[in-house]
């Protein structure tokens, strides 16, 4: 293949060369495990506690409030079923939001099966949660809401501030993934009242394999993972201390260019969501216009098959998705995109285009220029476009 143009950063994104450089020495010379007690052992343990400072800082923690994880999935399940756990006497009703990430809806589902009662709340057309219809939704017996930063399809950022106020107001523990918005958007647990928090590293341009748990320190949650004593006894299992390592340095990386990189994505986002929307007839945006991640652009196409238009964009050398990397095996349309009102036959011609510091807008003139020929073919093939076209001449 000639060209590569990578627009799925959502799903994963490239490891900076510079990331790979700090992990190398404990690939190589330093590879001692940091719980051991003689010396060799202490440059990987002092490198662990490092990245635990340097984590904690970037999100105004302390450092014993930071647990590192295999990633937002094993963060979501920790957070919820151990929360399910320890509260039990109290309550077993959970409020969570229908366009959650599959590693909350999932739990909330395997919950359900334990006796637990689950609110899914509803969303808007922008896919913003309800502050009325979440602090309605709080009963006696509720220990926990659930609700990501910004959504991982359309980018939508929730009232997360808001969120969390609700919450300590009415005494009820708040977990956030943020799994798409740490090192993308300013983040500050304090200020936010949030009480738990999941991120991971392969989203902003760390490794695979490694992430970090936030949990404050007056919650006490039991261990997911049992075994060992890593983690001050929360969480079993030798430290992958590479992916520490790496995790820290990427996340350092990002928060340092936030700001300079977040101005140019939305730049180009923006660019890009004028264009498709004025040159393709019969095209939605999906999510909030502004209050979205920068990097973010999700378009319905009507009258298409995503599939096709994903494999048509291949062809061409752009990296696209129709959603979520972990449903693309599924023919059903995105659970988020019927979460906000779009019929199925809308929903099944969607388009997330997801860009880092490297896209450029030659970059994005190259993908409109060739969504439009691609759209355009895929409906001439299509009955319903052209029994449309006929009852709606121009």
């Amino acid at each position: 293949m000639e060209k590569l143009i990578y627009l799925d950063n959502a799903a994963t994104t490239a490891l900076k060369p510079s990331v790979l450089k700090e992990m190398l020495p404990y690939l190589e010379e330093n590879y001692s495990n940091p719980s051991s007690i003689y010396s060799f052992a202490q440059k990987a343990n002092a490198a662990v506690d490092e990245a635990r400072r340097a984590i904690a800082e970037i999100i105004g923690a302390k450092e014993n409030e930071i647990y590192f994880t295999s990633g937002g999935s094993e963060g979501d399940n920790w957070a919820l079923k151990e929360t399910a756990e320890l509260l039990k006497d109290k309550g077993k009703h959970i409020i969570t939001s229908k366009i959650e990430h599959h590693a909350v809806l999932h739990t909330c589902e395997y919950l359900e099966h334990q006796g637990y009662d689950v609110t899914y709340l509803d969303v808007d057309e922008n896919g913003v949660v309800s502050l009325e219809a979440l602090e309605k939704a709080i009963r006696p017996d509720t220990i926990l809401i659930s609700i990501m930063f910004a959504n991982n399809e359309i980018g939508t950022i929730e009232p997360v501030k808001e969120i969390g106020e609700i919450a300590s107001k009415h005494g009820v523990l708040f977990h956030t993934d943020a799994v798409q918005a740490f090192a993308h958007i300013p983040i500050n647990v304090d200020e936010l009242h949030i009480d738990m928090l999941s991120a991971s590293g392969h989203k902003f341009h760390g490794p695979k394999g490694i992430g970090f748990f936030y949990m404050r320190n007056s919650i006490k949650l039991g261990a997911l993972i049992h075994g060992g004593a890593q983690e001050r006894a929360r969480r079993a299992g030798t430290h992958n201390v590479p992916g520490i390592v790496g995790l820290a340095a990427a996340a350092k990386y990002a928060v340092g260019t936030m700001e300079e990189n977040a101005k140019k994505e939305a730049e180009l986002r923006d660019y890009t969501i004028e264009r498709v929307l004025k040159e393709i007839p019969y095209a939605r945006l999906n999510g909030d216009r502004v209050n979205r991640l920068p990097n973010n652009i999700n378009i319905c196409f009507r009258f298409i098959e995503g599939e096709s238009m994903l494999i048509m964009l291949d062809q061409k050398g752009i990296c696209a998705s129709s959603g979520s990397a972990c449903t693309s095996g599924s023919l059903d349309p995105s659970h988020v995109l019927l979460a906000i009102g779009l019929p199925h036959e809308i929903a099944h011609g969607s388009l997330r285009l997801t860009l880092s510091e490297e896209t450029t807008k030659e970059d994005m003139d190259y993908v409109v220029d060739n969504l439009k020929v691609i759209i355009e073919r895929l409906r001439s093939m299509s009955p319903l476009y052209e029994d449309f076209v006929k009852e709606n001449p121009v």
